[in-house]
Formats: C-alpha cells, structure tokens, sequence
C-alpha cells in the first residue's frame, strides 16, 4: 500500500471533502471544538497561518474543509467517524456547547449504529457514528 505522511496508509474512498460557510471565523470556531471530540484538528489554513479563506480538519492532513469559496447554501449531510460511543457523545454535547442546534441525541440508530447528530452554523446537519461491534450495549 503506498505510503502517506509516512504512514501506512488505507485505502478510502474519498481523500477529502468539504462545505462552503457562510463565515469561516464562526464556523471554525465551531468546528474547532465538534472535531477536537472525535480527535481531529485544523491540520490546515488558507492562507496558512491564517485561514480566512478556509480550515482543514484531520489527523496528520485535511480530510474535511471548510471554505468561503463553495455555496454555503446548500444544506448538506456529513458523518464523522466516531472510534467509540463515548467519542460520538462528546462530540454531541460540544456542539451544542458551540452554538450548534440539536438534530438527534446520541443512541442506538440500527445494530451497530450509535450516532448523534447536530446543526451548524449553516444549518448543515453534521453526525458522528460509532460502527463498532459494542455499538449497541449501552453504557
């Protein structure tokens, strides 16, 4: 498998994806506390340093944007993946610290399907799911 950022690297289906905003600086102040629940970081700004234009969040590079440059108006769907139960429940409870708006309280969707969902600024519905085989004990 080819290597990244000198790692063993996966083979996913998208590299990385993105929404427009409507303000960047609101919307990354959001997204600053959602991501860090689910262990991602602003791995990249345009400009650099700065990121007026747009934010890029993951681990070692950005695998989710958000920008000034895509409409802002389209309302879109976006799940992040969670590693645990707990993760998709602090994700759920930092965004609605962070101005978000509930969209679904963290539970047991289907059989191995723990999911919360949130609005953003924008009105973009944003989930963290949990997959994982524990997904439906409770805890």
């Amino acid at each position: 498998m080819p290597a990244r950022f000198g790692h063993e690297a996966k083979l996913e289906m998208i590299d990385h994806t993105g929404i427009g905003v409507a303000d960047v600086g609101r919307s990354a102040t959001f997204y600053d506390a959602v991501l860090a629940a689910l262990g991602m970081r602003r791995a990249m700004q345009m400009p650099d340093n700065v990121g007026t234009d747009g934010v890029g969040y993951g681990s070692d590079y950005p695998a989710f944007w958000i920008d000034r440059y895509h409409p802002h108006s389209v309302k879109q769907h976006i799940a992040f993946v969670a590693k645990t139960r707990a993760e998709v429940d602090r994700f759920h409870a930092a965004a609605l610290k962070a101005g978000g708006t509930d969209n679904g309280a963290p539970g047991l969707r289907r059989p191995n399907y723990y999911a919360a969902f949130a609005l953003d600024p924008d009105g973009n519905n944003i989930e963290a799911v949990f997959r994982g085989a524990l997904a439906h004990i409770e805890h």
